[in-house]
């Protein structure tokens, strides 16, 4: 016969479904902390119980202190400073014991040690391996399994594996919840072919690793693209009579979706849904996403009503995987109507449905809409990446010159890039002045033009030429004499639109000297023929300017 898997701790956080629930098993671990002796090494420290659950199931039931467990995996003395180190720790678990040690307690103590291996800084989790040597090792193989996993879960791969390599020095035999733990320690290593050798060695030994070990497994090959490799398991599953759940097919959906199989993704959930296992919104969203990787999302959309129908609701994750393909087809604006329909349903949308959303407004020009989405995103209390709003200030700045109304939005968010000290980057700055220009606002477009040049930035030539004509149209022409002077301290050569625009302002004043020193100014910078369709005129003093 064989023998029967305990069943495992939770799967590492790759597994992405809620859905795994897994019992643990019975005996204790009662490693306290990691406490520094008197000499400042890291001390490793356990007590573990010498009676068998049997004879811990035949003891009168009462409360057990740490003096009660009769050995330990460290000097008497140590032990004591375990007591006492146990006692003042604010965060250590009740030293409370029952003889009958259930599920939960145990998950307690496996996850109790977790968060001692990950208070530890990295350099010194290698003295774990060291101290459990100097101490005699483990006495049962529960407490060797329960430190695997508790370094599997602290993300101590190599640690894992390097204490299941003295497994037999310790006198001890693997047992099934062993093999399962290392099998998790390959998939953590993004290992699977390990994994499975592993678990090809349960198998033709008697064991029977469970649902949620086949589960891990399935996953770690599916997230590789080895979605061939990923049934082959599930057919090891069904060879020795481990029934898939939905979660396991879940996770092959997603794999035949991440290479793009949608078509055999869609076969296998309609195989789902006329079996007896019932498909939960992750199935469903699974094959979502598949549709929306090639272009399909309509087809989502249809299994979105689908899972309405059969009274599933679906969550954020759903959603933001059809502002997704809507972002990448070109079709943001349903994405508009979809968040919409989100809220009415009373899901609310994340970060990430916000700024896939925004995003797709962005790319495809649709600038009003993203105004909105933006207002409703900083409503919400969420911070805006920097780069959407750069892309948002400059689609705003350049709607602005033929729809005057976005320029006090466009304002509003420069004013909040600034108070927020957010980066601006050169191009919208620039666009940020030509806007303030648009808008009249030629005090403020001169002063960040300054405070452009100020931080580093180089403005376009165009930049300057547009501050100039926006000056000299108000008649500012000391002003726009001012942003000249600017360019040359910048190593820079005016244009000669630049020139033409000021001579001509100048003439249109009568201020001829003046026009005459600028277009003396051009020719010394070598333009010789600012305007070749301008005309000579010759002025009350005798000199020519152009006009």
């Amino acid at each position: 016969m064989p023998s029967t898997c305990p069943s495992p701790y939770p799967p590492p956080s790759s597994l992405h479904h809620p859905w795994v629930r897994i019992s643990l098993p019975k005996i204790p671990l009662f490693f306290s902390n990691y406490i520094n002796n008197q000499q400042g090494k890291l001390a490793l420290c356990a007590k573990l119980p010498t009676s068998s659950r049997n004879s811990l199931r035949s003891t009168p039931s009462k409360i057990l202190s740490l003096d009660d467990k009769t050995t330990s995996l460290c000097p008497k003395e140590v032990s004591g400073l375990i007591n006492q180190s146990l006692v003042q720790q604010k965060n250590a678990l009740p030293i409370k014991e029952e003889h009958n040690l259930d599920k939960s307690y145990s998950r307690l103590q496996v996850q109790d040690l977790v968060a001692r291996i990950r208070a530890l800084p990295n350099t010194q989790r290698i003295e774990i391996i060291k101290i459990v040597e100097r101490d005699g090792g483990f006495s049962i193989i529960s407490d060797f399994n329960d430190l695997l996993m508790a370094l599997v879960i602290a993300d101590e791969p190599e640690l894992a594996l390097k204490l299941y390599s003295k497994l037999t020095s310790y006198g001890l035999v693997p047992d099934c919840w062993t093999y399962s733990v290392m099998i998790r320690c390959h998939c953590k290593r993004k290992e699977p072919s390990e994994a499975n050798r592993v678990l090809d060695h349960m198998v033709k030994n008697g064991f029977q690793p469970n649902v949620a070990t086949f589960t891990v497994l399935i996953n770690t090959f599916c997230r590789r693209g080895r979605v061939q490799k990923a049934f082959e398991v599930l057919e090891v599953m069904g060879g020795i009579g481990c029934e898939p759940t939905v979660q396991t097919y879940n996770c092959l959906l997603k794999g035949l979706c991440y290479v793009g199989r949608v078509e055999e993704a869609y076969k296998l959930l309609m195989n789902i849904e006329e079996s007896s296992k019932k498909p939960d919104i992750y199935t469903y969203t699974a094959v979502m996403d598949g549709f929306c990787k090639v272009g399909r999302s309509n087809e989502a959309l249809e299994l979105l009503d689908e899972t309405l129908e059969m009274g599933l609701t679906p969550n954020v994750v759903t959603y933001n995987t059809l502002f997704n393909g809507y972002f990448k087809e070109g079709m943001p604006l349903k994405g508009v109507e979809l968040l919409n329909q989100m809220k009415e349903r009373n899901c609310m949308p994340d970060y990430i449905s916000y700024s896939t959303l925004l995003h797709g407004l962005l790319k495809w020009g649709e600038i009003r809409a993203a105004l909105q989405i933006y207002k409703e995103m900083v409503e919400a209390g969420f911070d805006v990446d920097e780069r959407m709003m750069n892309t948002l200030l400059r689609g705003l700045c350049r709607r602005s010159r033929t729809e005057e109304d976005l320029l006090k939005d466009a304002y509003e968010v420069f004013d909040k890039m600034k108070n927020e000290v957010s980066v601006i980057y050169p191009c919208t700055y620039g666009l940020v002045v030509e806007a303030f220009c648009t808008g009249k606002e030629l005090d403020k477009a001169l002063a960040n033009l300054k405070e452009m040049v100020g931080v580093g930035h180089a403005p376009r030539t165009i930049t300057f030429n547009t501050v100039i004509r926006a000056l000299a149209a108000e008649g500012k022409l000391d002003e726009a004499l001012s942003v000249v002077v600017l360019v040359y301290e910048e190593s820079k050569i005016p244009s000669r639109v630049s020139f033409n625009i000021l001579i001509d302002e100048f003439n249109r004043q009568g201020r001829t000297s003046c026009a005459c020193n600028v277009y003396g100014a051009a020719l010394k910078r070598g333009m010789h023929s600012l305007n070749p369709s301008q005309k000579i005129k010759v002025s009350s003093a005798g000199m020519r300017v152009l006009i």
